[in-house]
Parts: C-alpha cells; sequence; structure tokens
C-alpha cells in the first residue's frame, strides 16, 4: 500500500504574532510545530503500513526550515519524503497551494493508493487543501474522519467513519482516494532522541527537493499572482475576562427565560 501523507509546519498559533504591514502572521518569529492533524495523518499511514506492509511518504511545501520537521517524521518512521520549496510557489493560497501539490502528485507519485491531509491547518482553519486536491485529482474524498476502520486489499477499498456534530457516517471509497484526518482520532507515537539523531542520514540522502525549475507551473495560477483569496485586514482579539457565572433557582431560571421570551408580559410568581 503505497501512502502519501500532506503534512504541513505552522506557527504555533498560542504564541503567534501578527505582523500589521502585511496582513500575515509573523511566522519568522513564531515557535514551528507540525499541524496536529496532519500529525495525526501520519500515525494513521504508519499504522496502516504496520498492518498491510508498504511505504509512507510524506508531502511538504514550505520553506527549507521545514526539514527540521520533516527529520522528525523520518525519526517516527516515515520511508520517503519531499519537499516542495520556491520563491515562486510564495504566497499561493488554498487553491494554489492545492494546484502545486496536486501537479506534483501527477509527475513524481501518479502511483499511489490512499493520500491522507490533515483536516485543517491551524493557521488557517479553511479545511480546503485536501478537497481541493481530490478534486483536482479527481479522486473520491472523505473528510473529518474519526476512524479507519478497515482496508480492503483484495477489492481496493477503505472503510472510514465520518465525525458529524450528532452522528457518525460509515464510508466505503474505491482506492485511490484522499481522506482527512482529526487530530484527536488517534495518540501519535512519541520520539527519542536516539530516532532523531539518527534520521538525520535520512535527511541528507532520501528528501526530494523539488523547485520550481523541476516542476515548472504557469505563473499566473500559482504564488501571490495565482492567489484569489486576499486578506484585507487582521487583528488580534483581546480576551476579556468574564464576571463569575450567576446561579439561579429553576423558578428564577424561568422568569427570566420568560421575560426574554415575551418582554412585554408581566410574569406571574
Amino acid at each position: 500500500m503505497k501512502i502519501l501523507v500532506l503534512v504541513k509546519q505552522v506557527p504555533d498559533t498560542s504564541e503567534i504574532q501578527l505582523n500589521k504591514e502585511t496582513n500575515t502572521l509573523d511566522r519568522e518569529n513564531a515557535k514551528a510545530i507540525t499541524n496536529p492533524d496532519d500529525l495525526a495523518g501520519v500515525e494513521e499511514a504508519l499504522r496502516l503500513r504496520e498492518q498491510f506492509g508498504g511505504t509512507v511518504t510524506t508531502v511538504t511545501m514550505g520553506p527549507l526550515q521545514a526539514k527540521n520537521m520533516i527529520q522528525e517524521l523520518y525519526a517516527l518512521g516515515i520511508d520517503h519524503a519531499a519537499l516542495i520549496t520556491d520563491r515562486a510557489f510564495g504566497g499561493s493560497d488554498t487553491l494554489a497551494t492545492s494546484t502545486i501539490i496536486s501537479e506534483y502528485i501527477k509527475r513524481y507519485q501518479p502511483d499511489y493508493d490512499l493520500i491522507i491531509a490533515g483536516y485543517q491547518a491551524i493557521d488557517g482553519d479553511t479545511a480546503q487543501v485536501g478537497p481541493q486536491i481530490a478534486e483536482l485529482l479527481d479522486i473520491p474524498q472523505a473528510t473529518y474522519l474519526q476512524k479507519i476502520r478497515k482496508y480492503d486489499k483484495k477489492n481496493k477499498t477503505i472503510i472510514v467513519e465520518k465525525r458529524y456534530e450528532d452522528h457518525v457516517d460509515v464510508l466505503e471509497l474505491p482506492l485511490p482516494a484522499l481522506i482527512t484526518t482529526l487530530a484527536d482520532m488517534n495518540t501519535p507515537r512519541l520520539l527519542n532522541t536516539w530516532d532523531i539523531m539518527t534520521s538525520q542520514d535520512k535527511l541528507d540522502n532520501d528528501l526530494q527537493v523539488i523547485t520550481y525549475e523541476e516542476m515548472p507551473i504557469d505563473r499566473e495560477i500559482i504564488g501571490l499572482k495565482g492567489s484569489p483569496t486576499k486578506v484585507s485586514g487582521i487583528s488580534n482579539k483581546q480576551a476579556v475576562q468574564k464576571s463569575p457565572a450567576e446561579v439561579l433557582s429553576p423558578e428564577e431560571a424561568a422568569e427570566k427565560i420568560a421575560k426574554l421570551v415575551y418582554p412585554y408580559i408581566e410574569v406571574n410568581k
């Protein structure tokens, strides 16, 4: 089973600052982490490989500093990794990013069985990249998964659980397909110092670095120029501490509710 996992290095949004001049996140001064939903996808891929065999390849689009994250992914146990990085790709919104990644998959990884993407990235919260890549590749997709139930190697299908607010759907997808994972669907395995140290050799000898020269794409559909999404403004929202909740008796609560529903009627006590 050949699995591709889309992984993004993101700024830790609990510590992030804003660049007021560019209306963007100050990524240079923020601590970088692996996007939590993506990390769950890596864990799911490793579990599938352990059970059914095959390979796990992560695909990342971002600056060269993402190599630090990729080294950790090698330490977790991935087989291969690709880093798509070039100034020409910078500033891409979700559509341009999906175009670039899907083009990479078409050119360099066309024989995949399953693509796993995190449901959304914590620095954007759009949940658009995974579904857009599935559309550009013209393959089935299932999003917001809480569990992978079964992989049928003979019939080349996968059965998954898709979470909603009030119920769960069980879906069967023909492969190849794309799924998106949630951070709380599993507990990623822990890293140890020895694994990280020994993964440096893997990073140096296995990592595939793809630049614009290796994958030229029409500049009209990538980068800032090819991004229809424009951010008009961004600001910090200050947290306001609320006063302790008021504790009411059932009778007092009923009276308040009645006044809200029927503001002009006097409530009989």
